[in-house]
């Protein structure tokens, strides 16, 4: 009788290592979409950052030449010595979006719009503050 209750083999059985893969794989899948969710929202920043700068940038042309800068697009727009390296997004999906007002040329207004990751809207920032909506202010 001896021999039977030594002879008790010894380890986990399938199904027990089963669930403990099955926890190990559910806890991996949460950490790695929160992660998603915090890199989303730290483009997002960025974005946010890289608009304020743009905005500082043309509030500094501004000053020094009575307008703000005009061109077609975003990538052709020359903010002089005030701003160099014009930020890209940061998924380099393109550049940001610049647009000037009125058709007379003489470049009192402008918008610079961000399309945010986390809730799809625009955040934009223009002579007057900046915001978020659902599209890109028109001016």
């Amino acid at each position: 009788m001896r021999n039977k209750c030594k002879h008790k083999q010894k380890g986990f059985t399938l199904i027990e290592l089963l669930v403990v893969i099955a926890i190990i794989g559910i806890l991996a899948t949460i950490v790695l979409v929160s992660l998603n969710t915090a890199r989303e929202k730290a483009r997002d920043a960025r974005r946010q950052a890289d608009v304020r700068q743009i905005m500082l940038a043309a509030e500094m042309y501004y000053d020094s030449n009575n307008a703000y800068p005009q061109a077609a697009d975003y990538a052709a727009v020359s903010f002089g010595s005030f701003l160099i390296n014009k930020p890209n997004d940061p998924l380099n999906t393109g550049s940001y979006i610049y647009a000037w007002a009125d058709n007379t040329g003489n470049g009192q207004n402008y918008v610079i719009c961000a399309l945010l990751e986390e809730n799809n809207q625009y955040f934009y920032g223009r002579e007057s503050g900046s915001g978020e909506a659902v599209a890109c202010p028109t001016l």
